[in-house]
């Protein structure tokens, strides 16, 4: 059975394959090599497997190719489409940058402003005491030429009665002309004082009414000056407070902690007191010029507490923003990460600066990080500055916003010269940018 099988296999590739023969001549000898058809059919089919391998080796080679290059020019796309937003963002910085400091002139501006007024509102609340003063005298001294002119008045007429009374009785005894030079000189003398005390008098009630004129005069220039203070006052304070509730912190928590640990240069100011009342009670005056001197005081106290928070930006060289905070594609393995941080690049070496006033909890290497930095500031957050080329700070030391801490560069897992900033509140790392952009309209 197996023969039969056999035999009608060989016949069927013999069909295809016949019997060949290759005759190998010499000058001598001729010789011939058989090929038998199981032999060609092997070497037919061998032939036929490294051509498949052969085309389908080059289809894989070409596909990949075809896909490599598809990939490349994708991502060529998607880096001239981030190159394009790195560029609107830097431009944008740019001009949030020029709008900052035009928003910290008219800062200055202002301030210098309030410090010129309150110098004024001190002379003119001087002034304002030294007139009062003087109404008090000049009234005193009326009432008392009221009081002298009264008195005149009353010996005047005792005077006149005595000498009706004397010629009354002269005229009766007829005894001869009596001299009365006497009593004329004493009625001259009445008459001069009281017309001297008269003009004493009318004296004091122009310059009275001159000196009211003047503190009526005076009183607007100082309600134009209270005007004008507080609203050089509300323009400062409202950029201060709209930054602090932008980066999420409690205002009323934050002058909390100001003011009852405040312990540097400077301090609350003194309210100012322009009363001369009798009954001690405040005048409208004082309570208005009270007001604006607390919020004076809670400009003072923003201002410090700003100096305490990362509102300031790290770099202060050119720069560019490579990698936001979030979920982003890791530039090491390619999945999606969580990126605490954001990525500021630059040349190396670039100065890194302080945010805040603070103090260095750590200045080292650190695992992933390189050389870093991590400051400890108030209202309980923390910055970290990573992949430093070198650091010039050490653990323990205070620092203040804006002390160069470190040189940029790329140590620990990096791919390149840039600083990874972080910020946390509480222990949870927050978008540094959010503090950035809430101080653009004020530093």
């Amino acid at each position: 059975m197996r023969s039969r099988l056999a035999i009608k296999i060989h016949n069927l590739i013999e069909r295809r394959f016949p019997e060949r023969r290759l005759f190998l001549k010499s000058e001598t000898d001729t010789r011939f090599i058989r090929l038998k058809p199981e032999t060609q059919l092997f070497t037919f089919l061998a032939g036929s497997a490294v051509m498949a391998w052969a085309i389908l080796a080059t289809a894989i080679l070409l596909m990949d190719y075809i896909s490599a290059g598809n990939f490349r020019e994708q991502a060529q796309r998607d880096q001239f489409s981030y190159q394009q937003r790195l560029n609107d963002l830097s431009r944008e910085r740019d001009a949030r940058a020029e709008e900052a400091l035009a928003a910290q002139e008219r800062f200055n501006s202002a301030l210098a402003r309030v410090s010129s007024m309150q110098s004024e509102l001190l002379a003119s609340e001087t002034r304002r005491r030294e007139l009062e003063t003087g109404i008090e005298v000049i009234q005193t001294t009326l009432r008392t030429v009221m009081k002298d002119r009264e008195s005149a008045r009353l010996a005047l007429a005792e005077l006149q009665e005595k000498a009706n009374g004397s010629e009354t009785t002269l005229a009766a005894a007829d005894n001869g002309p009596v001299p009365m030079g006497f009593m004329a000189e004493a009625l001259a003398r009445t008459a001069q004082e009281r017309d001297r005390i008269e003009a004493d008098a009318q004296t004091a009630l122009v310059s009275a009414q001159e000196l009211e004129r003047e503190i009526k005069l005076m009183h607007e220039r100082n309600d134009h000056i209270f005007q004008q203070l507080e609203e050089a006052v509300a323009i400062s304070v409202e950029p201060l407070d709209k930054m602090f509730r932008k980066a999420g912190l409690s205002t009323d928590s934050i002058l909390k902690q100001v003011r009852s640990g405040y312990s540097g240069q400077g301090g609350p100011l003194t309210p100012l007191a322009i009363s001369t009342r009798a009954d001690g009670q405040p005048a409208a005056d004082e309570l208005r010029a009270n007001s604006i001197l607390n919020r004076m005081d809670e400009l003072n106290m923003y201002r410090i507490a700003a100096e305490k928070a990362p509102f300031a930006q790290p770099v202060l060289s050119p720069f560019r923003l490579t990698s936001p905070f979030g979920i982003r594609r890791d530039p090491f393995t390619g999945g999606r990460r969580t990126h605490n941080g954001t990525d500021f690049a630059a040349a190396h070496g670039t100065p890194i600066h302080a945010t805040a006033d603070g103090v260095v909890t750590k200045a080292g290497r650190a695992s992933g990080y390189g050389k870093m930095v991590k400051i400890k500031h108030a209202f309980g957050t923390e910055t970290l500055y990573a992949h430093a080329s070198r650091i010039h700070v050490k653990t323990g030391q205070r620092v203040s916003r804006g002390d160069h801490i470190a040189d940029m560069g790329s140590t620990g897992r990096s791919t390149g010269t840039h600083l990874h900033y972080e910020v946390h509140v509480n222990g949870k790392p927050v978008n540094p940018m959010t503090y950035i952009k809430a101080a653009r309209d004020v530093f």
